[in-house]
């Protein structure tokens, strides 16, 4: 059975999936916390960088980790678009607090670099990462972004980048470039049963029903707080 390690940079989290002297860095947070995140790092032996999406709060020091840790990077090719242009894939907010973290992140977008970079692996849904050590598979989980992604490890963990958010409170994606995706995703990890949810943003809870079926295309599809 595998571990997960939280490295906290800010508001962002970075996740070390382990399992004896395998191990497996998911996102890489901001710049300004690249020392935090590899110190961490050097206490495993990291053999993948994991990117859930492109947006820079998750990859921005996806160059400089990959070459500290000689370790090869791995993202979505649907998110390939956002790097190095974060406004690639334009974002609507839902709700007051999602237009607050709108209009902070696009801020971000415009003023912040990111570096380019050719990842090694292109991931899919069903991913296998077993060739890493790790006993966990890719779940394709589109709607934040494009390319979103999540980390499903041993069956009862997910790693769920930021297609679900608890940074107020648990919810679906205040952000989204595509509305009808999100829900869907956030509808199938409801429907994934018993599992530790682990966000890009906020501290893990336990699995829920995020998305009613029946109001999916409807405005009262949230479980919990709106």
């Amino acid at each position: 059975m595998s571990a997960i390690h939280k490295i906290s940079g800010g508001n962002v989290n970075c996740y070390i999936i382990f399992n004896g002297n395998n191990a497996i860095l998911v996102d890489t947070g901001r710049e300004k916390y690249k020392r935090r995140v590899l110190e961490a790092c050097r206490r495993f032996n990291i053999r993948l960088i994991v990117l859930t999406h492109g947006h820079m709060d998750h990859c921005q020091n996806a160059v400089y980790l990959a070459e500290a840790l000689h370790a090869p990077i791995a993202i979505s090719k649907k998110d390939m678009n956002l790097i190095p242009d974060n406004m690639k894939q334009p974002l609507t907010a839902r709700g007051f607090l999602g237009k607050i973290i709108l209009r902070i992140s696009a801020k971000s977008f415009e003023s912040d670099t990111l570096s380019e970079f050719k990842p090694t692996i292109y991931l899919k849904e069903g991913y296998d990462l077993s060739e890493y050590g790790i006993n966990a598979k890719v779940v394709e989980l589109a709607g934040h972004t494009e390319g979103s992604i999540g980390v499903d490890v041993d069956g009862d963990k997910l790693i769920v980048g930021d297609a679900l958010m608890n940074m107020f409170y648990p919810t679906v994606s205040m952000l989204y470039t595509n509305r009808e995706q999100m829900l869907q995703s956030a509808k199938r990890i409801g429907e994934l049963g018993k599992r530790k949810i682990y966000f890009g943003h906020g501290r893990p809870i336990e699995n829920r029903i995020w998305i009613k079926a029946e109001n999916l295309f409807s405005g009262s599809h949230l479980s919990g707080k709106v």
